[in-house]
């Protein structure tokens, strides 16, 4: 046992990098183009969940419609009553 912290080596510390740190960093145009790519996702889910809205608003909106129109014509109602927050 006495042999066994002797046949270790200790660990040697990296050496300072002397080179250019441009070439291992992305730099300013990296950061550019990051900031780039998450503002274009944020304006792209902003957009898409706007549009899934007002498609859920749409069908909300047509069966209303459908709806007044079946009651108009004497019919009776058919179809369920509209899900969502105007239903309740």
């Amino acid at each position: 046992m006495s042999l066994l912290p002797t046949a270790v080596s200790t660990p040697t510390p990296f050496p300072d990098y002397t080179g250019d740190p441009n070439l291992i960093t992305p730099g300013v145009v990296g950061f550019i183009i990051t900031f780039l790519v998450a503002a274009a996702t944020v304006l792209l889910l902003l957009d898409m969940t706007r549009r899934i809205r007002r498609s859920r608003y749409r069908e909300e909106i047509r069966q209303k419609l459908e709806a007044e129109a079946a009651e108009a014509a004497g019919e009776p109602r058919t179809g369920a009553a509209p899900k969502g927050p105007a239903a309740d």
